[in-house]
């Protein structure tokens, strides 16, 4: 069973993933942020380090996804290769922090490697407003995300809001992370868990 959690920088993916697999004992597949070797860089000058960091996350799910596919367990993933192609590369072009030359480039090999995935089972969308994303970025304190611009983490949110109104890969979960607090509150957890066994009843036992 593959759930993914998706969201903006700062929803709550991460501890979400934490949290859900340590309910299911299950494993959480995370994004490679310490070992990435551009995500500095292009917080400090995303124009000439956008291509570069959208490969090398396009690669590394990518390399995820077959990983899931080929185990065939039960994992929690945190974020997508859809976003990728769907909300950050997408959103890096229309900023013009990505030229067309590359995003095309981008958009054809994303087209190549879809042909060989299939969606998550569920997906939960993380919806939070630019205030509360700021909160949490500010409070984890990574120094590389310092620099994010507002009007970045407000385009992010149009492109997920728009991605999420038409999805229809499969099942689809939103949670309102300004209104829940399922870090610090075990009934607001528990909601989203029993939200889950909802969506899944009959289809496998928890």
């Amino acid at each position: 069973m593959h759930i993914a959690i998706v969201g903006n920088i700062g929803a709550g993916k991460t501890t979400l993933a934490e949290l859900l697999a340590k309910h299911y004992n299950c494993e959480a597949l995370f994004e490679t942020v310490d070992d990435n070797p551009y995500l500095e860089d292009f917080y400090n000058d995303m124009k000439r380090w956008s291509f570069n960091l959208q490969i090398y996350f396009l690669n590394s799910r990518f390399n995820q996804i077959l990983d899931i596919d080929r185990n065939k367990r039960f994992v929690v993933q945190d974020r997508t290769i859809y976003e990728d192609a769907y909300i950050f590369a997408d959103n890096l072009h229309d900023m013009s922090l990505m030229t067309a030359r590359d995003y095309e480039n981008y958009l054809a090999i994303f087209d190549s490697i879809k042909q060989f995935i299939k969606p998550p089972d569920l997906l939960i969308y993380l919806r939070a407003s630019v205030p509360t994303l700021v909160s949490n970025i500010q409070r984890r304190g990574r120094q590389y995300e310092a620099g994010i611009r507002l009007d970045y983490l407000s385009s992010l949110n149009e492109k997920y809001e728009k991605w999420i109104g038409g999805y229809n890969e499969g099942k689809l979960m939103i949670v309102d992370k300004d209104k829940m607090d399922f870090t610090n509150n075990p009934e607001d957890l528990g909601q989203i868990i029993n939200n889950i066994e909802k969506e899944f009843h009959g289809l496998f036992k928890f």
